[in-house]
């Protein structure tokens, strides 16, 4: 008897992601120029005509080399950067663990942002209010609450930036191994938060360099090479994926 698989979660066809380079900012006359004489601009392919379905309740890991298109791919997915071409759908309300400050207002109290950040990441003001406590209480940054953004560090910034993302109830969660969000003992705290939502059904995609964590947290695993996926499998993919950066 085949087990029914759950609906779409996110759906990427034919997705590709061009950045153009320039190594000098070219003048009005040499955009000119260098279109009259047939000139090209210089363009990196970060993600090379990728297509991939990821069901509801999946935990997907993406692993590849330092500039395989990973983050690019989160990126695109949460809708931080479009697609040069192809089609992006996502079923659900996502929230990514990238970016986390890209929310927040410099001249806002930290309060008010939690009320910004929260609307931008689909929480209605109620839930916001509901919720207020909570957030203040993880975030930790005790009197800044009331203090415009500016005067925050960088990292008391991400740690209220991660309390907010965590209090929006997703249905899919981006992670970018990456972040880091605050000291020691808040880095214990956020680990502890995310482990109540692998227990959950919710669908997370996770950006990991780390293969004992993609082992322990994911079921399905995309290997990506120079923007292309090149396994997409279980976790034999992670063996494969050790043996070919070994060697």
């Amino acid at each position: 008897m085949k087990t029914q698989r759950q609906p779409s979660a996110i759906e990427l066809s034919h997705v590709t992601k061009e950045y153009i380079i320039h190594h000098e900012k070219p003048t009005l006359v040499e955009k000119f120029y260098a279109s009259a004489n047939g000139k090209k601009e210089e363009r990196f392919v970060a993600l090379d005509n990728v297509s991939v379905t990821i069901h509801k309740g999946e935990r997907v890991g993406i692993v590849g080399a330092n500039g395989s298109g990973k983050t690019t791919l989160l990126k695109i997915i949460v809708g931080i950067t479009a697609p040069t071409t192809g089609m992006v759908r996502t079923h659900g309300k996502v929230v990514s663990l990238i970016d986390l400050e890209a929310g927040f207002h410099p001249d806002l109290t930290g309060y008010q942002n939690i009320f910004l950040n929260g609307m931008l990441l689909g929480m209605e003001r109620r839930e916001i209010e509901r919720k207020l406590r909570s957030i203040i209480d993880f975030a930790a940054i005790g009197q800044f609450i009331d203090a415009p953004m500016f005067t925050y560090s960088s990292g008391m910034a991400l740690r209220l930036g991660f309390a907010v993302a965590v209090h929006a109830d997703p249905d899919i969660l981006l992670l970018d191994e990456n972040m880091r969000a605050g000291d020691v003992q808040f880095q214990k705290k956020s680990k502890a938060k995310l482990q109540e939502f692998f227990k959950k059904d919710k669908t997370i995609v996770t950006v990991t360099h780390n293969l004992e964590f993609a082992e322990a947290m994911c079921d399905r695993i995309l290997y990506l090479r120079q923007g292309k996926i090149v396994h997409d499998g279980g976790k034999e993919v992670l063996r494969l994926y050790d043996k070919q950066w070994k060697g």
